[in-house]
């Protein structure tokens, strides 16, 4: 499955509600009407997804949206980004604090039940979790005091007001 199949079952289940649990049980849904080879694709393409938004510099605006942010909890965060559609995930990537415009304030910003909608779907349809499709993540790079309020607030402006105002 290419990326372009993968955002149009998640633009999909967002159609209905971006409430980001609401997304992922619709994507469930979606996968338990496909084929095992699409659902595996499926989680591929989310595992690259993911993979490809691991580094310090998405963690850090996890940290200040959601107070703190541990290694689940950037999976957890990662995975409601998949949730918020194409758009605003590759925005994201490329401007961390422009994950401010997605929240308001004291809203969780985790979807753990985005991270299992393949394999269970999978399993669904197979009576078997799928095989072979976790990735090695990357280096994640320089880092930071992510304690450090002051250093937070520069490289975070519009995720530190968001929360902090």
């Amino acid at each position: 499955m290419d990326r372009n199949e993968y955002w149009a079952i998640v633009e999909a289940a967002r159609a209905a509600s971006a409430d980001s649990s609401e997304v992922a049980g619709r994507v469930s849904a979606e996968l338990k009407t496909r084929s095992a080879e699409v659902v595996y694709g499926f989680q591929k393409t989310q595992q690259e997804l993911l993979r490809s938004a691991y580094g310090w510099p998405l963690w850090g605006a996890a940290y200040v949206i959601n107070g703190g942010c541990s290694d689940d909890g950037f999976d957890y965060f990662r995975a409601w980004l998949l949730t918020q559609g194409r758009e605003a995930f590759e925005r994201a990537l490329v401007d961390p604090d422009s994950v401010a415009d997605l929240i308001e304030p004291g809203e969780e910003v985790e979807d753990e039940d985005m991270l299992a909608v393949a394999s269970d779907a999978y399993k669904a349809i197979t009576g078997n979790y799928p095989k072979g499709t976790v990735t090695k993540l990357p280096e994640l790079g320089d880092s930071w005091d992510f304690d450090d309020a002051q250093e937070m607030q520069r490289r975070y402006p519009r995720c530190w007001a968001k929360v902090n105002d």
